[in-house]
Order: structure tokens, then C-alpha cells, then sequence
């Protein structure tokens, strides 16, 4: 990665990639709660699963892709939401969920290597 990319990263709110230079504290706690989230088997398919439909995915839909229960589903949902990785909406009885590209592109960029 160049100089003017490292600085285009950092004024995107972002860090330079782990490969480039050290992360600082708060940067290290910050991926190590979306590589905590990511961690789990049914949250890391969860997560293909959202961001390769390439729109919103119904919870009804995701649902039958697992041999667990629908809770069991919500709790890893809201793992991954509240990790800032994927976000959602309520409509009626069924809740839709959409990977936040941002988050997607800040995961992408820590793991870049030069």
C-alpha cells in the first residue's frame, strides 16, 4: 500500500492494514470485536449469507439454512449487529437484515497486505 493510499485509509476513519503498522488500543478493541462476532461458526456463515445475497435478506429466509432454533438465530444476529456488521428492519412480523459495506470495507482494508 502506497503512502497516499495509508492516507486515504486514515481519513476514511479507518486504520492502515495490521501489515503496515500497529494498531492502537482502540483500534485493537474494535477488531477484536468484529473478529470475536466473526469467531463463531453460525455467525460466520450468517454473515456470508447477508452479504452475498447481494440485497436485504428476510430472517425467514436464513432461518432454514440452520439446525438450531429461531432464538438461537436472533442472539447471533444480534451479535453481528451490534459488532456493526449488519443492520435491519423491522416489517411486520419478520425483521431484514443488509451487511453494512462500510464495516465490510474497514475489515477488508485491517487485512490488506501490501
Amino acid at each position: 500500500m502506497s503512502k497516499q493510499q495509508e492516507a486515504e485509509v486514515r481519513a476514511g476513519g479507518c486504520c492502515a492494514p495490521i501489515s503496515v503498522s500497529p494498531l492502537d488500543p482502540a483500534q485493537a478493541v474494535e477488531g477484536a470485536t468484529v473478529f470475536k462476532a466473526l469467531s463463531d461458526p453460525i455467525r460466520l456463515r450468517l454473515m456470508s449469507i447477508i452479504a452475498s445475497s447481494g440485497e436485504e435478506v428476510c430472517v425467514c429466509d436464513i432461518t432454514p439454512h440452520f439446525d438450531v432454533s429461531g432464538p438461537t438465530i436472533s442472539h447471533h444476529l444480534r451479535v453481528l449487529r451490534e459488532a456493526g456488521l449488519v443492520d435491519c428492519e423491522r416489517r411486520g412480523t419478520w425483521v431484514y437484515y443488509w451487511p453494512i459495506p462500510d464495516r465490510l470495507q474497514w475489515l477488508s482494508t485491517l487485512l490488506a497486505t501490501p
